[in-house]
């Protein structure tokens, strides 16, 4: 902002809250695009046929890493920031780094081709969450400092209390209507043919095992 802009707001009386304005960043810019790479990654994944790959492991890995994101942003929408809350929130970013290392590392492990763009969709998957909570942090400074004395002098500091100011209900409805349809309805439809390739492969060489175990035994009688 310039010094002109900056003398006009003042001019005109117009103040900027920052707290509402990374509030309002956080609830309709952050987490309403964090649906987009992730509908993004899962057509990666179809494109090069994670069933016939790493199939249903890396699929039960990527519920994994939707659970735990899914469960500390569940619980802010609905508690006060608290120690608690932040160490689940903290807990919750730093495990879903390590099971995206094990995601990828299982990906490749598997020879499915991870290419350069989902390598790029990881990236905004993976660095979300921690820009999510550091504005949250500077946001509640106050909790922060109570989770670094240990929550001392706070009874509410180690459990959940309800937010006093309770999100609209339209709102909650609509982020779960964005869950269902970005995130369980696309991922769910990868793990359930994930499972069906496993067992139509497996079906496939039981069959091959017969087959050879009826030649072999055909090819022994001929021989005497």
């Amino acid at each position: 902002m310039s010094t002109d802009q900056a003398r006009e707001i003042s001019a005109t009386g117009v103040t900027v809250d920052v707290g509402d304005a990374t509030t309002r960043y956080l609830m309709y810019g952050l987490l309403p695009s964090w649906f987009v790479p992730g509908v993004a990654d899962w057509v990666m994944h179809r494109r090069t046929r994670i069933e016939e790959t790493a199939g249903t492991k890396e699929s039960l890995i990527h519920s994994l890493m939707m659970a735990e994101v899914g469960i500390p942003i569940a619980l802010t929408l609905r508690y006060e920031v608290n120690p608690l809350l932040l160490s689940v929130q903290l807990g919750g970013a730093a495990v879903h780094e390590a099971t995206a290392l094990w995601d990828v590392r299982t990906a490749v492990g598997s020879d499915r081709e991870v290419k350069p763009v989902e390598q790029h969709i990881h990236s905004f998957l993976e660095s979300l969450p921690f820009g999510a909570l550091a504005a949250l942090m500077c946001l509640h400074a106050d909790q922060v400092k109570s989770l670094l004395r240990g929550g001392r002098g706070d009874p509410d500091a180690w459990r959940l209390v309800l937010r006093r100011r309770p999100l609209s209900r339209g709102y909650l409805a609509g982020i779960a209507a964005a869950i269902g349809t970005c995130v369980l309805l696309p991922y769910g439809e990868e793990l359930l043919r994930c499972v069906r390739a496993g067992r139509r492969n497996r079906k496939n060489d039981k069959n091959t095992r017969s087959d050879a175990a009826h030649w072999s035994a055909a090819g022994s009688g001929k021989g005497r």
